[in-house]
C-alpha cells in the first residue's frame, strides 16, 4: 500500500525549530522526486523544497533558504524536513509529496496528509 503519512508538526515560539518526518511505505525513495509543500489559511499551496532523484537537483524557496533543510533516509524511507529560526510567517499545513518525474511546480503524484506547523508566542 502506498501511503506518505507526516509527524512531527506542533506549536513552537519564533526563533524554534522543529523537525517533520514524512515515512513513505510502498515507495523506493531513489524512484521519486521529493517535495515539502505548505498551506497556509487563505492562501495558496507553495512549494517549500524539493529533490529530485538521487538529489541531483535541490530546490529551497527563497523565503526558506538558510533555514530549513530537507534530507531523506533510504533505510527507513523516511524523509524529514528540518526547520531552524522559524517565524509566524511558517505558520501553515505542511505536507511531503512524492513524483515519478522530476521537481516542478504543479501537482505531484502522491501526497500525504498533512501535519500542522504554528509559530506563535
Amino acid at each position: 500500500q502506498l501511503q506518505l503519512v507526516e509527524s512531527g508538526g506542533g506549536l513552537v515560539q519564533p526563533g524554534g525549530s522543529l523537525r517533520l518526518s514524512c515515512l513513505a511505505s510502498g515507495f523506493t525513495l531513489d524512484d521519486y522526486a521529493i517535495g515539502w509543500f505548505r498551506q497556509a489559511p487563505g492562501k495558496e499551496r507553495e512549494a517549500v523544497s524539493c529533490f529530485s532523484k538521487r538529489n541531483t537537483i535541490t530546490y529551497y524557496a527563497d523565503s526558506v533558504k538558510g533555514r530549513f533543510t530537507a534530507s531523506r533516509d533510504n533505510t527507513s524511507n523516511t524523509v524529514y524536513l528540518q526547520m531552524n529560526r522559524l517565524k509566524p510567517e511558517d505558520t501553515a499545513v505542511y505536507y511531503c509529496a512524492l513524483d515519478e518525474g522530476m521537481c516542478h511546480g504543479g501537482l505531484f503524484d502522491y501526497y500525504g496528509q498533512g501535519t500542522q506547523v504554528t509559530v506563535s508566542s
